[in-house]
């Protein structure tokens, strides 16, 4: 019997373009190879709301992860297979340490089964207010005005930009208890530090998925270091051209740089 193969692609940096899009030779070479009966999916540091724009096209019905494996989603009716959530005193103890570091993060929940995002306007930095300002117009921007009225509903997710040093501090004070993601970001080179719940990451999501298609064996691409943990699990892992050094040390080889198709052009290859 043939082995059942699941591909996940990283998003930005990998399967997107520079330009943040994907290249009508990718979009038509997924839907292709996935209507021949390709599992192909993605794990993206993304919410879906933004990932399933810059990745409008692309038709595949395999479920997607998404805040960096913090949901595993139905591509299309945003059901949630897999979900993790801080408790309330988790919440709150994460966004005392943020506060208490200078850091004031936008906090993502879910109310009344709406995701939303809450922030205060005249706290935060301006990077952060300068990365708002992409998502206005979304339905989940709500401002408040008060660190007290950050954490509302059910918190999953708490994104920060801020000076690479205030982040780092905070990062060493969390990294023990929550699954934290601390990193240069490549489009506009401000900091981040991203803080989901103990026990998330790309490569748990990758495994669940992988049980829940009943698939064999997982192939990975991605560009940085939030994919190592998925590199790590995976069969086999490729690094796109123009990935972190760290990453292609430990795939099993670098590719086509991800302005170049790379990954696409891999799959086709690996097809014909």
């Amino acid at each position: 019997m043939l082995n059942k193969t699941l591909y996940v692609s990283d998003l930005d940096g990998t399967l997107l373009r520079g330009d943040q899009t994907l290249s009508e030779y990718t979009v038509n070479t997924l839907n292709r190879l996935a209507s021949e009966g390709m599992i192909l999916s993605y794990a993206t540091a993304r919410s879906y709301a933004t990932s399933s724009i810059v990745t409008k096209g692309f038709d595949a019905a395999v479920p997607v992860i998404v805040y960096n494996g913090t949901f595993i989603l139905e591509n299309g009716t945003k059901k949630r297979i897999s979900s993790h959530f801080f408790s309330y005193d988790e919440a709150e103890l994460v966004a005392s340490a943020l506060v208490e570091g200078g850091v004031y993060p936008i906090v993502y929940s879910y109310v009344d089964d709406k995701e939303k995002y809450f922030y205060c306007p005249a706290l935060i930095s301006d990077a952060a207010e300068s990365f708002l300002k992409t998502r206005r117009g979304d339905g989940r921007d709500n401002e408040v005005d008060g660190v007290d009225k950050l954490c509302v509903g059910d918190v999953f997710h708490f994104s920060c930009v801020d000076t690479a040093e205030k982040l780092l501090k905070v990062y060493e004070r969390l990294k023990d208890r929550f699954s934290c993601v601390y990193y240069k970001e490549m489009y506009s080179g401000d900091w981040w530090l991203e803080v989901h719940p103990a026990g998330v990451s790309k490569a748990n999501a990758v495994l669940e998925l992988k049980k829940l298609l009943d698939c064999d064996r997982v192939v990975c691409f991605g560009d940085g270091k939030n994919d190592i943990s998925m590199f790590e699990i995976a069969d086999e892992c490729y690094a796109v051209a123009n990935a972190e050094p760290e990453l292609k040390n430990i795939a099993t080889a670098t590719i086509g740089g991800n302005n170049d198709d790379g990954v696409a052009k891999w799959l086709e290859k690996l097809n014909k």
